[in-house]
Formats: structure tokens, C-alpha cells, sequence
């Protein structure tokens, strides 16, 4: 840090990112957060979501959210999707190259990604 102003800036730029997480909209991404998501990479797929859902300019429709376990170590990382009056969507196996895909036809779009739901 080299001025009070780039510590101004990085700031800023955080509490984007916070806000958009934490902001309540039509459609919720959940990422499960606990050890072992964290483990197989799912920060940056948390990231990812932030990032694609601000720059798709989805937040104030779309709630990007963390959460703990949600018990399907084997295939972590693992992403909720929810929406009022639809079935829950389980993407599992998710990277952040993903994301996009996941972002375009199905918060954009409104269907689901198939090749990456879980399977029953």
C-alpha cells in the first residue's frame, strides 16, 4: 500500500463483492464452503459466481451466497441453485470455468445445466 487512497480503492472494491453476496434477489446460488469444498476448489468458484453475476448485471435479481457442508463430500465443489416455485438444481463437480455456463443458460437463461447437475 502505498497511499491512503489505493487502500480507499481496495476497500470499495470489497465491499462490491460483499454486497452482491449478501443482497437478496429472485434466484440463489448457494457454494458449499466447509473444509472439504474448500479443499477441491471452491473459492474460486465462489468468486467466480461474484464476479460473472456482477458483470452479467444479474444482483438485483441473482444472491450469490457461501454456506457449510451440505454432505456431498465426494462431489464437491457443489452449487445450489434456487429459485421461487422451481426445484432446487444441484450442480456438483463445478469449476470455475463453469461458472459461465452456468451463469448464461441458467440465471440468464432459465435452463439448466444438465452436464453438470447431479445425477439421480
Amino acid at each position: 500500500m502505498k497511499s491512503l487512497a489505493e487502500l480507499q480503492a481496495i476497500k470499495e472494491k470489497m465491499q462490491n463483492k460483499v454486497a452482491l453476496r449478501e443482497g437478496s434477489g429472485e434466484k440463489r446460488v448457494v457454494v458449499g464452503m466447509a473444509t472439504c469444498g474448500i479443499a477441491a476448489g471452491a473459492r474460486p468458484v465462489l468468486n467466480a459466481f461474484v464476479e460473472q453475476v456482477n458483470e452479467g448485471g444479474l444482483a438485483a435479481t441473482v444472491t450469490v451466497t457461501q454456506t457449510g457442508c451440505i454432505g456431498l463430500c465426494q462431489f464437491e465443489p457443489v452449487v445450489e441453485v434456487t429459485e421461487a416455485g422451481k426445484e432446487k438444481v444441484t450442480y456438483v463437480k463445478m469449476t470455475a470455468d463453469k461458472v459461465a455456463r452456468v451463469v448464461e443458460e441458467h440465471l440468464k437463461g432459465g435452463t439448466p445445466v444438465a452436464d453438470f447437475m447431479m445425477k439421480a
